[in-house]
């Protein structure tokens, strides 16, 4: 930072003697606007009418224009490349262009076509600086990269990342080639390989930004405006420092113990080998190899630093033949669906709820305060004792103590936020309370009876949500003497980690209601899909399909730890029977229950029974320790203990003579019955549509993201092969695994359900 420093000091100076020679020229055109001052060449890019700048043919084109204008003036001594958007850099490329290119040619047209611009900037004989406010993501790093000189701004806002991974993909532009160069090996292989991003000061120690600037405070403008401003300042004198002299090139070259650590890893064949075996073995460990992309970046990479001059070349290739796969393709039209559930399609509501009042203070309820807590004007927390109460403050800023940890929230936000946190144990502060979010236990008697003490406390505006994760929403509205203002909002735990938000409405839901309460989800980061009421509603619908055919193959001889390294070889993060322990035995024998009498044996598949006693023996998942496994605190990793009382009661259910199910029937059976029930939820207008059905299920359990959700995947199965594989299970095992008539439909028609 002293340097810096110094270097801003220097370029100051030199601003201070040449201001009377600044003349300004200006080229304009689409994206991009080019002026001179003091010799630097500004190249400011702004996508019109848009949030985010990023990287199409035309916007490429235009900014290959305007470099090459400043490049080729005489009056041009050094060039700052920066965004007219202060909350964004370059967001990546137009994953529109990308999902458009049909063949694998196509692609590698584009990469090739990205690395060449790429290369005229890290050849061009003017110093260029990287002025970065914002998102800069994928391409937008892999242009900053090709800078000569790099400057972040410390905010909230700024990240760096490659996350072409999470899109199946490799970085296409240069990526895998410069960044193992800049900040070594064993720093550029986690950043591509988990897509994950750095803040700016994280990213100056790496070596991967130069120089970092910190934010200013309201002046005579908004801190934004005065921040971008002054960082454009900053890049300009610094860009005519570098051209002069008077502020030196970084060096590249590591010496000392730090040198070693990059050099070797980096250049030396045989620990880069190393490094690379490892990264490659810890890959297929966490992924089980389902997922090819990190796997193709290793190679990459590696080939990359083994022979540079062909590096590019395969970076290209190997672009073209991941956006090819599967995976790739049902990894993008994931990007699309959250992305399209990320707004709200019933527009803006009227009133916005500001004050939102929370019942229950267990987990899930200390968890929707936590996500509330910095958007809202006032959170309150509610329980029936000052103990529990206590427990669910502690859960909330536990959930901050983690953020505070990640460096992703400074302790003074986590200590403003605990403060503002309101606490009651009764309802003589709820009446300006707009919004009340029900977190209590699954008992209708006692939702019915708060219910009505709620709407006696509060405004005839306000919106009751119940986060029920199966009553029916509809009959919990009967208690409610405003049922257009009544709705469940079931959200998934941990709820500070989880992603969905699913929304129910009833007939009698009105669309203001709806609005608000999905601008309510939007607000809390939440990716929100709106169902209507049944049993089950949706996620738990399916949910109660998956582990019914998952209690089946145990009871039919496999062992829940095969059971789980089934589920997590085929693409679930997680195995069935852990899945089950997560969920909580006590709440799935509820729902099971619910489901017997309402679908009778089609979901539950196995003898209810197990489940039942699993319940009465205590054993009720991992949130008391005992469940099908044991669950000990201490316990870091390795291989869970099966819980011997558990055990004891799935042997004693054991079906005779019944064939054990081999790993590949495990995995068909009970991913095959999720996505029939998907199905049957979409034939049923549960679900609004097939994209709200995949990104459903993926961010809500985890629903094998690299085959896209349901529809994605019997799109690209095949809508009639999937008739064929179900009929072929209803004839050796029953009539559950009947194929929904909307897939039979599809398969008669050809249609495609994603098209």
């Amino acid at each position: 930072m002293l340097n810096g420093f110094r270097a801003f000091k220097n370029s100051v100076s030199h601003a201070r003697i040449v201001r009377n020679r600044i003349c300004t020229r200006n080229l304009t055109n689409t994206h991009c606007e080019t002026s001179v001052r003091n010799g630097v060449g500004i190249l400011k890019f702004d996508t019109p009418g848009s949030k985010v700048n990023v990287l199409n043919q035309e916007f490429s084109q235009d900014c290959k224009d305007a470099f090459v204008s400043l490049r080729d003036d005489p009056a041009v001594k050094s060039i700052v490349f920066m965004s007219g958007k202060p909350d964004c850099f370059i967001a990546g490329a137009d994953i529109n262009m990308l999902a458009a290119c049909e063949k694998k040619e196509e692609m590698v047209a584009l990469a090739k076509g990205g690395q060449e611009m790429m290369q005229e900037m890290e050849d061009c004989k003017k110093p260029v600086v990287a002025a970065i406010s914002g998102s800069c993501m994928g391409g937008g790093l892999e242009v900053a990269l090709a800078c000569h000189y790099r400057i972040a701004v410390e905010n909230k806002k700024t990240s760096l990342a490659l996350p072409e991974v999470m899109l199946g993909l490799l970085p296409g532009s240069g990526g895998t080639q410069r960044l193992p160069r800049l900040i070594g090996l064993p720093n550029a292989l986690p950043m591509m390989l988990t897509g994950g991003g750095k803040n700016a000061r994280s990213a100056k120690k790496l070596g991967l930004v130069d120089m970092t600037v910190k934010p200013l405070g309201p002046g005579i403008s908004d801190p934004q405006t005065l921040t971008h401003n002054y960082l454009e300042k900053v890049a300009v004198d610094v860009a005519a420092g570098l051209a002069d002299g008077s502020v030196k090139k970084p060096s590249r070259k590591k010496s000392g113990v730090k040198g070693l650590a990059f050099n070797l890893p980096t250049y030396n064949k045989y620990v880069r080998n190393f490094v690379c075996d490892q990264a490659q073995k810890q890959v297929v460990k966490k992924t089980k190899g389902v997922y090819p992309a990190p796997l193709k970046i290793i190679e990459t990479v590696k080939d990359g630093l083994e022979n540079p001059k062909e590096g590019y070349n395969v970076e290209a290739n190997n672009f073209g033949d991941l956006a090819m796969t599967d995976e790739s393709k049902a990894l993008i039209n994931v990007f699309f669906g959250k992305t399209q559930c990320e707004r709200n399609p019933y527009g803006k509501p009227e009133r916005m709820p500001e004050n939102i009042s929370v019942l229950g203070a267990g987990l899930m309820g200390a968890g929707i305060a936590a996500v509330s807590l910095e958007k809202f004007n006032k959170v309150i927390l509610k329980d029936v004792s000052e103990t529990a109460i206590s427990k669910g403050e502690d859960m909330v800023r536990d959930v901050f103590k983690g953020r505070v940890k990640r460096k992703k929230m400074s302790q003074f936000d986590c200590d403003r936020l605990m403060s503002s946190l309101h606490t009651e144990l009764d309802l003589s502060n709820f009446a300006d309370t707009d919004l009340v979010i029900e977190a209590v236990f699954e008992d209708i008697n006692l939702k019915h009876r708060i219910i009505k003490e709620i709407e006696a406390a509060t405004p005839d505006h306000c919106i009751f949500a119940s986060n029920t994760s199966a009553l029916p929403i509809g009959d919990l509205a009967k208690a409610s003497k405003r049922p257009e203002n009544f709705l469940g909002m079931h959200y998934f735990s941990p709820v500070d980690k989880m992603p969905l938000l699913e929304i129910i409405t009833t007939d009698q839901t009105s669309k203001e209601a709806t609005r608000a309460a999905v601008e309510v989800g939007l607000k809390q980061k939440k990716t929100v899909i709106v169902v209507k009421d049944g049993p089950g509603f949706y996620t738990t619908r399916v949910i109660g399909a998956l582990m019914g055919e998952a209690f089946a193959c145990i009871q039919e001889g496999t062992s829940p730890q095969d059971l789980d390294k089934a589920f997590v070889k085929f693409g679930w993060p997680v195995g069935g029977a852990s899945l089950v322990d997560e969920v909580g035995i006590d709440v799935a024998y509820k729902v099971t229950k619910y489901f017997l009498e309402v679908f009778g044996d089609r979901i539950s598949a196995g003898d209810p029974r197990v489940i039942e006693e699993l319940v009465e023996s205590g054993c009720l998942g991992k949130k008391n320790g005992k469940g099908i496994y044991l669950y000990d605190k201490r316990q870091k990793g390795g291989t869970r203990q099966i819980n011997p009382i558990a055990e004891k009661i799935l042997q004693r259910y054991r079906t005779p003579g019944q064939a054990v199910p081999t790993t590949e029937d495990v995995q068909w059976r009970t991913y095959m019955r999720s996505v029939n029930e998907a199905a049957l939820c979409l034939q049923e207008e549960i679900i609004a549509n097939p994209v709200d059905g995949n990104i459903g299920l993926i961010f809500g359990i985890g629903h094998c993201p690299q085959r896209g959700g349901p529809f994605q995947f019997l799109d690209t199965y095949g809508a009639q092969n999937f008739v064929d594989k179900m009929r072929k299970y209803e004839e050796d095992i029953g009539f559950r695994f009947e194929p929904a008539q909307i897939v039979i439909d599809y398969a008669n028609s050809g249609k495609k359900f994603m098209s």
